[in-house]
């Protein structure tokens, strides 16, 4: 009978296994430093783009802008070319509530990952209930998924914007 329960019991855990495989590792490491950075722990801060994962969380294309844009920090005494966390799209957060990734295809059928979560949750005004989403374009390169862009979605007119066109602006000192 313990056999028959824990049998049911892996067989019944099969689907949620199987959808948290189809989240590529990239976009989980990413978003996993991101809920980390804003959990309101004592914690050193991870560097989403720190260079030891810059070549095998990203495409060459989007680490070779990331490196360009870098020439240009946003402080003088930085080396970012960001000024805020690109993830939350802020400078700002709680931490990060009802976080869902969801796998899927674009309209051109390329892969991506929408991340969508409550950054601000612990404010007390009605914006800090809002959803924040941010897109993961994705690419494969050597045979593994990289992060090729990442879409940023602005909370009012819901526009949305890339970061590797951003980077091309920071690089060209706009």
């Amino acid at each position: 009978m313990k056999t028959i329960a824990l049998l049911f019991t892996v067989f019944a855990g099969l689907p949620t296994l199987a959808k948290a495989a189809e989240i590529p590792a990239p976009v989980q490491e990413v978003m996993d430093a991101t809920v980390n950075n804003w959990s309101g722990d004592d914690i050193e801060w991870v560097d989403i783009f720190d260079p030891g994962k810059l070549d095998t969380r990203y495409s060459k294309d989007f680490a070779a802008k990331y490196r360009e844009a870098s020439k240009h920090p946003a402080v003088d005494d930085g080396i970012s070319p960001f000024d805020y966390d690109v993830i939350v799209n802020g400078q700002d957060a709680c931490p990060l509530e009802d976080l869902k990734l969801t796998p899927q295809k674009t309209a051109d059928g390329q892969d991506e990952v929408v991340a969508s979560f409550r950054k601000m949750a612990c404010g007390e005004v009605e914006e800090a209930q809002a959803v924040s989403t941010v897109r993961f374009e994705m690419a494969t390169e050597g045979g593994k998924a990289v992060i090729d862009d990442i879409m940023l979605e602005d909370p009012e007119t819901k526009a949305t914007s890339s970061l590797k066109a951003t980077m091309d602006e920071i690089a060209k000192g706009q």
